[in-house]
C-alpha cells in the first residue's frame, strides 16, 4: 500500500476490482519489518479459495497444491525468471494457476512498474521521502485509485494532491466503494466520467431548463 508506508496507484488485479492495488511503495524505515517478521495475515483458512463449478477442475487442468505461507524472509529468493537485482517470494506456476508473488528492487523500466499485471503479484518499490514517493507515484498514464497509510493525515492528505488519481483513500487500501460515492479513473484509468451515486444522475441524464409565466410575456416590439 502507499505507506508512510504509502499505497498507491493500482491498476489491476485478477479476480478482484479492477482498482486493487498493484503498485505498492514501502517506507525505507519500515522495510527491514518486512524482510524478517512473517507474514502473520495469512491463514491457513485462505491459502486456497473454493470455486463451485462441476467442470472447473478439468477446464483448469487440475488444482493447484497448497503451499506453504510465505514469509518475509523469503522476499530475497529467486523464484521467478527476472531481470538481475529483482527479488521475488513464491514466484512460481503450475500450470494455469501462478502463486502469489511479491517483487523487491522494481525499478521504472521493468515490465513490472509501467504495465498492469492483473495477477497475484504484488512489486514493491521503496522511498525515502515524500517526495521521492510523489514522483514515483505520479509516473504513469494511469490514475484510477490511490491509498496512503501514515500517522500524519495532513501529510497524507498533502501527498494526495500531488498524485493525480480519480480516487484517494487516505489510511485505507485502494479497494473501498459504496453505491453512493463517485467512482472513476484519470487518464488510461478512465474517461473522466464518474458513476455511482448523484453522478449517475449526471451520466444517464440531461439537465433541462423549464419555466412558467403567471401570465403571457409582453415585449416592447
Amino acid at each position: 500500500m502507499f505507506g508512510g508506508r504509502i499505497d498507491t496507484r493500482l491498476r489491476g488485479h485478477l479476480d478482484s476490482p479492477c482498482s486493487f492495488y498493484e503498485l505498492l511503495f514501502a517506507s525505507r524505515t519500515f522495510w527491514w519489518q518486512a524482510e524478517e517478521c512473517p507474514v502473520t495475515f495469512l491463514d491457513e483458512s485462505t491459502w486456497r479459495g473454493k470455486v463451485h463449478s462441476s467442470g472447473w477442475k478439468q477446464a483448469a487442468d487440475g488444482e493447484a497444491p497448497v503451499t506453504e505461507p510465505a514469509t518475509g524472509a523469503e522476499l530475497g529468493r529467486t523464484g521467478i525468471a527476472s531481470p538481475a537485482g529483482i527479488a521475488a517470494a513464491l514466484g512460481t506456476y503450475d500450470r494455469l494457476f501462478y502463486k502469489p508473488t511479491v517483487l523487491a528492487n522494481v525499478a521504472p523500466s521493468m515490465p513490472a512498474y509501467a504495465s498492469g499485471v492483473f495477477g497475484p503479484v504484488a512489486p514493491v518499490i521503496r522511498f525515502s521521502t515524500a517526495d521521492e514517493t510523489a514522483k514515483l507515484a505520479a509516473d504513469t498514464e494511469y490514475g484510477l485509485s490511490l491509498g496512503i497509510l501514515t500517522r500524519d493525515v495532513m501529510k497524507g492528505l498533502d501527498l494526495a494532491r500531488r498524485i493525480p488519481t480519480g480516487i484517494v483513500h487516505i489510511n485505507d487500501q485502494t479497494v473501498d466503494d459504496a453505491p453512493n460515492t463517485p467512482f472513476g479513473g484519470i487518464f488510461a484509468s478512465g474517461t473522466g466520467a464518474r458513476f455511482g451515486g448523484t453522478a449517475n444522475l449526471d451520466a444517464f441524464t440531461d439537465t433541462r431548463w423549464v419555466t412558467i409565466q403567471g401570465e403571457t410575456a409582453q415585449y416592447p416590439f
